[in-house]
């Protein structure tokens, strides 16, 4: 793999054949001439408020010495869908969690854009919403095409929203997605689906969430999708998961453009910066090694606070040297093991899909049966009766699968009893402990746990001026 967007960004206009069969253009597209030319991805998590910093961000995301995408995350006034209050933040100087699109005027953040979100730096709206549909009208209107969630991901971790009620808002929210193609665009979507509750869910659920999610918006007219999958606390059992998430995925969706994206771990994070750099760089080798063309990042400040955007352009570098020295194994690889996560989602995946043929109908269904049960989701909608464990080596394992038509199809002996509240803190705490644990040794031995192992010197940013975006106030 190459980490530097000046070699692959060369190779990413040159590699027409490799990627005959995806779109020329959008978001999708520069993914898979990025992973053609050899490159793995890297995007932050960003949203800033003020529409010179989200500029400044996004600026020195594009430049950054990594093959990059761009994020706009939207605040929680705009994903709940309360956007009087968040224009009253706005104009009363309130502070907001992210870039609040439908309060901004348009042209406030078209000239965000100018200049900077192009073919070669495609720029993606990250939100949370079970209810986006109005995201998606003004991510529309500002010529963006690119977003991500799901009917199921972003309804039962992040809301009360009933799930019948999701999935006819994201069915709106895909119809008016496919609608840009009339403009010659090929809009971009990507499923939140292997990330649910994601630190304390087994794989196979994981998996089948994200391919059911990806049936769903090409069943609605998508042809650019992503599955994702979140990094967990056992690298063997990720990379297996993965794998079977890339196998499915192809047989499943032969049709469409697809590539698989990576979440850096989303529990509780290392609190040492070492420890933190040492999680962020097996995220990296853990995606190239199972064929992820993209990886969302986290920084050394996540276990402390809102990262900079410094802070996040270090960690782009550091997650892009850590994967230009992993060698891709591939979806085949003879050597990766089979402890029955490809058999339960197969099955999950199966189930749901024999209940009705509008996968958004049998997504609703399963969940009123129990055949899709995530555990510690405390939506009305879902079961909550299966419960999972954490094996000393970082394997997810179930202690309790409900409905779920997965029984005895993973052969792993006696299941493990249901974590109490003690357990389930410890079990949350286990990542953390184990890379800040990793940090300590490294440095009692003299290595340099916060000192990235290719240099990756601290970035600085040019500000953009308030004149540059034809703006005489905040907003």
């Amino acid at each position: 793999m190459t980490a530097s967007r000046g070699a692959a960004g060369d190779a990413l206009a040159a590699r027409p054949d490799d990627v005959a069969a995806v779109p020329s253009s959008g978001f999708g597209a520069f993914v898979a001439r990025a992973k053609a030319a050899g490159a793995l991805v890297v995007q932050p998590r960003m949203g800033m408020a003020d529409p010179l910093r989200m500029r400044d961000g996004l600026i020195a995301t594009r430049d950054a010495d990594a093959v990059t995408v761009g994020t706009i995350t939207l605040d929680s006034y705009t994903r709940t869908g309360d956007l009087a209050a968040a224009r009253r933040a706005l104009d009363e100087g309130v502070g907001l969690n992210g870039y609040p699109i439908a309060a901004h005027p348009a042209d406030t953040t078209r000239a965000v854009l100018r200049g900077v979100a192009d073919a070669r730096f495609p720029v993606q709206v990250r939100h949370g919403s079970a209810m986006p549909e109005h995201i998606v009208r003004a991510l529309l209107a500002l010529g963006l095409d690119a977003t991500e969630g799901g009917p199921v991901s972003y309804c039962l971790p992040y809301s009360r929203t009933p799930l019948r009620e999701a999935v006819a808002n994201w069915q709106r929210s895909c119809e008016l997605l496919v609608s840009a193609a009339e403009f010659g665009a090929e809009p971009h979507l990507e499923t939140f689906g292997g990330c649910l509750m994601g630190q304390l869910c087994p794989p196979s659920l994981l998996v089948a969430v994200s391919v059911l999610e990806a049936l769903f918006f090409r069943q609605h007219g998508l042809r650019s999708l992503s599955l994702s999958y979140a990094q967990q606390a056992d690298p063997r059992q990720d990379e297996e998961a993965l794998t079977v998430l890339g196998r499915l995925a192809g047989e499943m969706l032969p049709d469409v453009d697809h590539h698989l994206v990576l979440y850096a771990y989303m529990g509780v994070f290392p609190r040492l910066p070492g420890g933190a750099r040492l999680l962020l760089e097996d995220a990296a080798r853990l995606a190239v090694r199972a064929g992820a063309a993209r990886l969302i990042v986290k920084t050394t400040a996540e276990a402390h606070r809102i990262p900079t955007v410094g802070e996040n352009i270090r960690a782009l570098e550091t997650a892009a040297a850590a994967a230009g020295g992993t060698p891709y194994t591939g979806f085949q690889c003879s050597e990766a093991q089979d402890t029955g996560i490809e058999a339960e989602a197969r099955a999950l995946i199966g189930a749901v899909l024999e209940l009705d043929a509008d996968i958004g109908r049998a997504l609703v269904r399963a969940f009123a049966a129990g055949y899709l049960d995530v555990p510690y989701c405390l939506h009305p909608d879902n079961a909550g009766r299966a419960r999972t464990s954490l094996a000393p080596d970082g394997r997810l394992r179930w202690s309790s699968i409900g409905s779920m038509p997965i029984a005895g199809l993973a052969d792993d002996g006696p299941r493990p009893p249901i974590l109490g509240s003690a357990g389930l803190i410890s079990a949350l705490s286990q990542v953390q402990r184990t890379y800040d644990a990793r940090a300590e040794t490294q440095s009692a031995v003299g290595a340099a746990p916060d000192t990235p192992r290719t240099s990756v010197p601290p970035r600085t940013t040019t500000p953009t001026h308030r004149r540059e975006l034809g703006l005489q106030h905040d907003h």
